[in-house]
């Protein structure tokens, strides 16, 4: 006969067991304190750099450096994700492990439609990676050789992939940091063209076949911001009035315009050889401290759609996240204007963002005298929302998102140094890192008088477009309570030709 005692221990263990089962439930459903709603992140573990993004059969795939057993960085390997819309994520088993050669490390897909690597069989079109093998007993024993670029396949559309038995295809000449192949096809000389990062500066390669590479050129010994190791390079082209231009992202880790991680870019010629730049004005397709590792999608044709890792090197694997940590930005088209800074790229949220739009409230003629509070309007959206703004003429302005903690980010526009901004300084949780909180910067690329804003609010990150996308900032934040209060402040008045509000659904729903 069972004791007094021993049935309340058989229910405390039921209760516990059940609490546990739904905490577990809880965390699957994507509902844990920061996580994001409407950005990729992985169900658990630690992610950085978009890898392998490749469109292939009406489906998106977005590979990623991940971490299976853990929330810091470690062993990295290739997780998976597809979209049909890039914005709503299917995590898929992991694509690529560390082997023999070492962890895998960045690099790129491409669809060898021509089957030029042979690895096609019975009409199938191979999927083919390119990435870096890191050995890290290479690393540790201080040699210069320790990274290779090596490729695998896959032959039923990205769900299983066999590595090529002749890895690596591209063995290191000397260079410690000798990494992250970004791969396109170059029709007029029908081969391959690989842009690698190379210490700091960008080493070309051709191939006709995926795998016997031969150096073509050099480019950055002396162009662009050098206050870090050069990584994850793209390549592609993009039109403006007709006339095609060559664009070279490349990504810095540090020295970043606000310190850290950012992505610089080059807009010139490329002519199968070699990259001419127009000029040698440092450009950053992202000014904010938290947009790092971006690259296109491949395989997209004329469109070129842009993602980022969603953190910065100074304190990525410190953020107060407890089951994940890390995220992807808002997925962006890329277009060419003409700035005052010349020909720069213009950023905007993919129109795909509407298949998880709510109600959206418009207003017009909108006057503001010191303060216009826009809880009301914002309260019930969960800090998921687009909040877009129209000026006539523009003047400095604040937009204040906050919660009942006195917590606050704000966001806006200085007319007196013609910079936007993000401050994070009473966000929430800053004390985790020494250089998460402040104040972070962009210059107005814009001479216009006429202004327009847009801001995608998450719930612990903000992205803004400013002037039609030409000045665009990330930053990520960690209040202790969703931020449902929105305000905006000005000096004295100012004047909104329209402002709207777009509530956004969670992805994960």
């Amino acid at each position: 006969m069972k004791t007094k005692t021993g049935i309340a221990l058989l229910m405390a263990f039921i209760m516990i067991t059940m609490v546990s089962k739904a905490q577990d439930k809880s965390g699957v459903s994507y509902q844990e304190p920061h996580r994001p709603q409407v950005h990729f992140s992985p169900e658990q573990h630690w992610v950085n750099d978009p890898n392998g993004m490749v469109y292939f059969n009406h489906t998106y795939h977005l590979f990623f450096q991940y971490y299976p057993d853990g929330i810091v960085w470690g062993p990295m390997h290739w997780g998976h994700a597809v979209s049909k819309d890039l914005v709503h994520w299917k995590q898929m088993p992991i694509a690529l492990y560390p082997d023999s050669l070492g962890y895998i490390f960045s690099g790129s897909a491409v669809v060898d439609s021509n089957n030029t690597s042979g690895f096609g069989k019975n009409g199938k079109v191979p999927l083919v990676a390119i990435f870096t093998h890191h050995d890290p007993k290479g690393e540790k024993a201080g040699t210069d050789v320790f990274q290779n670029q090596s490729i695998a396949y896959s032959l039923d559309e990205g769900n299983t992939w066999t590595k090529y038995a002749g890895n690596p295809v591209l063995k290191n000449p000397g260079i410690k940091d000798f990494r992250d192949p970004k791969v396109m096809w170059y029709p007029k000389q029908k081969k391959w063209v690989m842009t690698l990062a190379t210490k700091d500066h960008i080493t070309f390669y051709s191939a006709p076949d995926l795998k016997t590479w031969k150096k073509e050129s050099e480019f950055g010994l002396r162009e662009g911001a050098h206050g870090g190791v050069w990584e994850c390079p793209d390549l592609f082209p993009l039109k403006l009035n007709g006339k095609t231009y060559w664009i070279l992202v490349v990504n810095l880790n540090p020295g970043g315009p606000n310190g850290g991680s950012a992505t610089q870019y080059f807009v010139g010629d490329f002519n199968g050889h070699r990259f001419t730049p127009m000029d040698t004005q440092t450009r950053w397709l992202d000014y904010g401290p938290d947009e790092y590792a971006g690259i296109t999608w491949s395989n997209t044709g004329s469109r070129k759609i842009f993602l980022g890792w969603m953190s910065n090197w100074e304190y990525a694997n410190q953020v107060p996240t407890q089951k994940w940590r890390n995220a992807m930005t808002i997925p962006r088209d890329l277009r060419l204007k003409q700035s005052k800074q010349g020909i720069v790229i213009a950023s905007a949220p993919v129109p795909e963002l509407v298949n998880i739009s709510a109600n959206t409230s418009v207003s017009k003629n909108v006057a503001v005298n010191k303060i216009l509070e826009l809880t009301g309007k914002v309260n019930k959206l969960k800090s998921q929302y687009i909040l877009k703004l129209t000026l006539a003429r523009l003047k400095g302005y604040t937009i204040k998102l906050y919660n009942k903690k006195g917590e606050e980010v704000l966001i806006g526009y200085d007319d007196v140094k013609g910079q936007y901004f993000i401050d994070r300084t009473k966000s929430g949780k800053v004390d985790f890192q020494k250089d998460f909180s402040g104040r972070f910067t962009a210059p107005r690329l814009s001479t216009s008088k006429s202004a327009d804003l847009t801001i995608v609010v998450d719930k612990a990150s903000v992205e803004l477009f400013a002037d039609g996308g030409l000045t665009t900032m990330t930053a990520v934040y960690f209040p202790n309570e969703d931020f449902t209060g929105l305000a905006i402040n000005v000096g004295g008045k100012l004047k909104l030709n329209t402002l709207s509000i777009t509530g956004l659904k969670s992805i994960w729903k």
